[in-house]
């Protein structure tokens, strides 16, 4: 299993220049992969932009979106925007997508929120339509650029619920289970890859598991403050959220762990703590796992 580590783009007021430091930092160490969770009501930084200034800094770590709420976006703007920072990166961009689940969102975007799983389904369809350089529409060409990747980055679907993953039988790579623990990660893997075969996918799915972590002093304390804050909606359940990840060497290498058993290929550590040294303390904590 390989180790992705989350840029804290969603963290108010994070310095902008910390995350191009925090993405030079882990490009240098053990981890395949920058990842970043998106809102539009809330005081986080775009994803798609901060992947752009994030892929002029680095050359081989790849950028994933786990995930990018699809439907805010218009879809032609969107496939535009992904092959774009394919181009740039050289192909080295995972686009995770999902629906969410904030209603104030979705308000905020003028976009209809219980039809936001039929409007994903349509986007997936057009945009695979656009990466492949096919015309729009009869009265609309073909929208560009051509993406670096053949037929479009690599997708992951995003979700929480089994229909999210029913989507695997005619679209996506792969799947991510969005902050589930473990059990829960590896029941959403199993049904991922039933899904893929009965719909006869040649190969399988790529599987991706992710938590949020902290480390160093202080560390339960500084994540419940950003935790409470992000899901503040939860009332006191953001707060246990912080009591229950992984802020130790030794509670970072049993997560990592028992994903690993769980079947993911690769499990993101969201980060909760905007301090860079927070990508050398989760770099050491996974020195040495044989994975």
């Amino acid at each position: 299993m390989k180790i992705g580590i989350g840029l804290p783009a969603s963290i108010p007021g994070v310095d902008p220049g910390l995350l191009l430091e925090w993405a030079q930092r882990a490009e240098q160490g053990p981890f395949v992969s920058l990842g970043l969770i998106d809102r539009l009501v809330y005081p986080n930084l775009e994803p798609m932009i901060t992947l752009g200034a994030v892929a002029a800094v680095t050359s081989r770590i790849r950028l994933m979106t786990t995930v990018l709420l699809a439907p805010l976006r218009n879809t032609a703007m969107l496939a535009k925007e992904a092959a774009t920072l394919d181009a740039f990166s050289r192909g080295r961009l995972t686009l995770g997508l999902g629906i969410g689940a904030r209603e104030d969102d979705f308000l905020a975007a003028g976009v209809p929120f219980h039809r936001r799983g039929k409007i994903f389904d349509e986007q997936l369809a057009l945009m695979k339509r656009i990466w492949s350089g096919e015309p729009l529409s009869a009265a609309v060409g073909p929208i560009g650029p051509k993406p670096f990747r053949p037929g479009g980055p690599e997708v992951l679907l995003g979700g929480y619920s089994p229909a999210a993953i029913r989507r695997l039988a005619n679209w996506g790579d792969g799947f991510i289970a969005g902050g589930s623990a473990p059990d829960q990660a590896a029941q959403f893997f199993q049904l991922a890859r039933q899904v893929w075969q009965e719909a006869g996918r040649p190969g399988r799915p790529r599987l991706v598991g992710s938590v949020y972590y902290g480390l160093g002093e202080r560390a339960v304390e500084k994540a419940d403050a950003y935790l409470s804050h992000y899901y503040a909606f939860a009332g006191p359940r953001a707060h246990q959220m912080a009591q229950m990840i992984p802020t130790t060497p030794e509670a970072i290498r049993q997560t990592v762990q028992t994903f690993s058993e769980a079947g993911a290929d690769e499990l993101m550590l969201w980060a909760t703590i905007p301090e860079l040294e927070q990508v050398d303390l989760l770099a050491e904590a996974i020195a040495g796992l044989q994975l």
